[in-house]
């Protein structure tokens, strides 16, 4: 088989792989046209599971099951298939491999190995690697073409020492003559130019100075030639941090004193400062690579097991390993062997192949292939840059990272149409990680139809009391461009759902982006336009292309961010974020009118509870922009949805400007109160005296339902809480509360509420993103302060206690009892009792004999230590 067939057979559809694999029968009998019917509804994964039940259906025209058994398929066959449907099986590749090897089917070998190159380019282990084990199979006289041709392919791209050392052992065996040792030779140096700056190359060096030392001379000329072959290499060789770096080093010295002692004592002085920095950088090397390659698994048959990466779950084991590799990876850039400039050569090379063997081991971490993207093209490499952000998308199709660096890279050198289809693959990646989530999702809760009937969305404007959205002008087109009809099935909710709903929505925008950056607006629209017929675009998309339109579109913009948006709320008038969005924006652009219209549109299909932030950011508007009479009107309807309101809430708000709260701070006292001494003592009299003022904290801080009283309980140390919010995960995206019924959040109102000298019309002063993230605080310290319901039996228990002020006790701080119980030192409770040592024999002038018993601690026997 020639290697363009060897690839083929690897890189097919599933039904490909299924024609090129070895075929198995049974046996056939004429069938019904029910029976043909039934058969070719079938999928192929239903196909095999009928196999495995000891029935095959054969979909020849004239063949067809009856009453007899058919053959079941061979056990290489269904793991085969269990590999085509899950391919990232580091496990199951290697039972798949067990399975060829024991048959010693070639052909069978041959497609296993190829399937496994194909999903696991570039594998090694440190004992075994699945190239060096397909190549065992052709080192038979007849088959040294194959094996040369498989050479070519792996040896371009592998950063593998063993694989080089197989290499090298294959050119030696073919090239026995003393005729060809100029072809070995050649060899030898492609490999050490290739690998010769790994750790693990000490010995292919080693082996080239051997074989230079063996070969003949005749004359004086070519003993000279052979003496300075051999000074070159050593040179070389002693200056890189090899395992063996300090065994070259004695050869070469005594190979120097051995010709000339006087030039040998020059040598070795010049290269001395190299050799010493080279075996300091080993000892750093061997610290940095210890964690890197932890011992693979045990392996289940005699074969070694070949190491496959294996899908990451970035739980923190795999987080460290990151971190490990991270390190690494920058401490080798920065240049541990100091290279000079005149070396840079030679730096560039260790450095590339360090990244070679960091992306083979972290497949599947964007990052890592992301980081040797960006130092490729800091180099001036370019060319090899784009081709590893290649092979990092073809190992991480659903890479987000990977998607964007290479639409941009390809974006500035003016290659749209790779762009295109960059964009137009990970979205349809995505797409088809939402569908088999949302059939998880559906199969786990059986709910769509529930929610798509319960779905309320409003998509007409009532007649008489509430009038339509206006233009610019006063009126809104029906026959504008956005008029298309978009995806009307919508997905079933689900956080996860939710979220990665949202993820795949930022492809689309930044899709949009790029269109507008590199084309122009009617090439941006065609691509909303697309977007709007994905049933999986959120809303986020709309918001995006309506404020592109806005600010980019410089003659009727402002018209066609409208009708937008009024798209958008045909799909998403139940979404309360995309509702404070458009309300934000029609605010932001002075449009008063459309910004009331929409306010009374949309409050009555929200409940009180989801409904809070839009009363909460219209009541924002009136206060500052609206009349006296119309402030007061609000508060009425307000105070009748939100009847557990105190009066003096809505009060205080309408007196607050840009964080100043003068009626909280000196009316309340809680400016006063903050200002009280931190000791225990006056930290209880706060405590009591914040109790007092329930309704004033409940006046300040929004609620919907007012909890019933609960007991009292000691507040938690601020600077504990403090410690705990400021504590952020090293890796992984940040956890937070879910919190639905916030504000908008202070950089999503800055895309409406900018500067003043950059708005196109007037906007609300600045003060509301203090009032937001003023707001937004004090929601914050609700939900963390909100008492959580006790049981029957324990709310009457604690009921029975006595009322916290009647405890005149000493209160203790527990940061302070926390410190304690971490610094304690608590002895072992299993420890044996040891007696008391004897005591000390007289001193005499002699030594004293040695103490060979346990250590006892700086208290016993001296203080003795190890």
């Amino acid at each position: 088989m020639s290697e363009q067939q060897a690839i083929g057979n690897s890189s097919g559809t599933p039904t490909d792989h299924a024609s090129q694999d070895p075929p198995y029968s049974g046996d056939t009998t004429q069938p019904t046209e029910e029976i043909l019917n039934a058969l070719n509804a079938l999928t192929t994964k239903a196909l095999l599971e009928a196999t495995q039940n000891g029935h095959e259906p054969s979909l020849a025209p004239e063949a067809s099951a009856q009453d007899d058994p058919a053959e079941p398929p061979s056990e290489w066959h269904v793991q085969r298939e269990k590999l085509r449907e899950h391919p990232q099986d580091p496990e199951g590749w290697n039972q798949l491999v067990d399975i060829a090897e024991n048959s010693g089917d070639l052909e069978q070998i041959k497609q296993t190995y190829e399937a496994l190159l194909e999903t696991y380019p570039n594998t090694r282990n440190i004992k075994s690697s699945a190239q060096i084990a397909y190549l065992n199979h052709f080192l038979s006289p007849g088959l040294f073409q194959y094996a040369e041709e498989l050479f070519k392919r792996f040896l371009r791209t592998s950063p593998s020492v063993d694989l080089w050392k197989f290499y090298l052992t294959y050119v030696r065996r073919v090239n026995t003559s003393p005729s060809s040792r100029e072809a070995v030779s050649r060899a030898y140096e492609f490999a050490l130019n290739r690998i010769g700056q790994d750790k693990d190359s000490g010995e292919i060096w080693y082996d080239y100075i051997q074989f230079l030392k063996a070969g003949e001379t005749n004359t004086t000329w070519e003993e000279q030639q052979k003496m300075d072959a051999l000074r070159k290499v050593y040179h070389r060789a002693v200056q890189i941090p090899l395992e063996n770096v300090e065994k070259l080093w004695s050869e070469l010295e005594t190979f120097e004193n051995g010709l000339n002692k006087i030039t040998a004592k020059k040598f070795m002085s010049d290269l001395s400062p190299s050799h010493m920095q080279a075996r300091t950088v080993l000892r750093q090397l061997q610290r940095h690579l210890g964690p890197l390659f932890p011992p693979p698994p045990p392996s289940s048959s005699s074969r070694p097991s070949i190491y496959l990466p294996p899908t990451p779950i970035f739980n923190a084991a795999e987080r460290a390993l990151v971190g490990a590799w991270k390190t690494y990876l920058k401490w080798e850039e920065n240049n541990p062997l100091e290279f000079e400039e005149k070396d840079k050569a030679t730096l560039v090379a260790r450095v590339q192949l360090v990244y070679r063997k960091a992306v083979i081991r972290m497949r599947y971490y964007s990052e890592v292939w992301f980081m040797a993207f960006v130092w490729t093209n800091t180099v001036g490499k370019q060319e090899e840059a784009l081709n590893i952000l290649k092979a990092g998308m073809e190992a991480n199709p659903a890479s987000f990272l990977l998607h964007f660096a290479y639409a941009e890279m390809q974006e500035a050198r003016k290659e749209y149409a790779e762009v295109n289809t960059t964009f137009d693959k990970l979205i349809d990646r995505l797409r088809v990680q939402l569908e088999e989530l949302e059939s998880r999702v559906n199969s786990n809760t059986s709910s769509f139809s529930s929610d798509a009937s319960a779905r309320t969305v409003p998509t007409s404007v009532p007649s008489a009391a509430t009038p339509g959205l206006a233009d610019n002008n006063g009126t809104l087109s029906n026959n504008s461009s956005f008029a298309t009809q978009s995806a009307d099935e919508k997905p079933p909710k689900s956080k996860e759902l939710q979220e990665r709903r949202s993820e795949y929505g930022l492809v689309w925008i930044m899709y949009i982006r790029y269109a507008r950056r590199a084309h122009d607006l009617k090439t941006f629209r065609a691509v909303f336009a697309k977007a709007r017929k994905d049933r999986w675009t959120p809303w986020e998309v709309y918001e995006a292309a309506a404020l592109m339109e806005y600010h980019c579109n410089k003659d009727g913009g402002l018209g066609v961010a409208s009708r937008i948006f009024e798209k958008g709320l045909e799909s998403f008038g139940d979404e309360i974020e995309f509702v404070l969005r458009y309300l934000g924006f029609l605010i932001s652009v002075n449009d008063d009118n459309n910004a009331r219209a929409l306010f009374e549109r949309v409050i009555a299909t929200f409940n009180p509870e989801k409904a809070r932030p839009l009363w909460e950011r219209w009541a924002r508007y009136e206060y500052q922009f609206g009349d006296l009479e119309a402030a007061q009107k609000l508060e009425k309807r307000i105070s009748e949805v939100y009847s557990n309101d105190p009066p003096i809430k809505r009060f205080a708000q309408r007196h607050t400007y840009l964080g100043t709260d003068a009626i909280a701070a000196r009316d309340l006292g809680f400016a006063m109160a903050g200002r009280q001494p931190g000791s225990a003592g006056s930290a209880s009299a706060s405590t009591m005296s914040f109790e007092k003022r329930t309704e004033s904290l409940q006046s300040l801080i929004p609620q919907t339902n007012v909890p019933p009283p609960q007991p009292p309980k000691r507040q938690p140390s601020p600077d504990l809480k403090r410690r705990e919010d400021s504590v952020k995960p090293d890796f992984g995206p940040p956890t937070k509360r879910q919190r639905p019924l916030t504000p908008p959040r202070e950089r999503d109102r800055d895309r409406f509420d900018g500067p003043p000298h950059r708005r196109r019309f007037a906007s609300p002063a600045g003060w509301e993103k203090e009032r937001d993230r003023e707001l937004g605080h004090l929601k914050r310290e609700r939900e963390d302060d909100k008492p959580l319901p006790l049981p029957a039996v324990l709310s009457w228990f604690v009921g029975q206690l006595p009322n916290p002020t009647t405890f005149d006790g000493p209160i203790f701080r527990v940061d302070d009892l926390m410190m304690l119980f971490r610094n304690a030192v608590i002895p072992s409770a299993t420890r044996r009792a040891t007696p008391p040592p004897p005591p000390p024999p007289p001193r005499s002038a002699g030594r004293p004999p040695p103490d060979y018993g346990p250590y006892q601690g700086p208290a016993g026997r001296g203080g003795r230590r190890y």
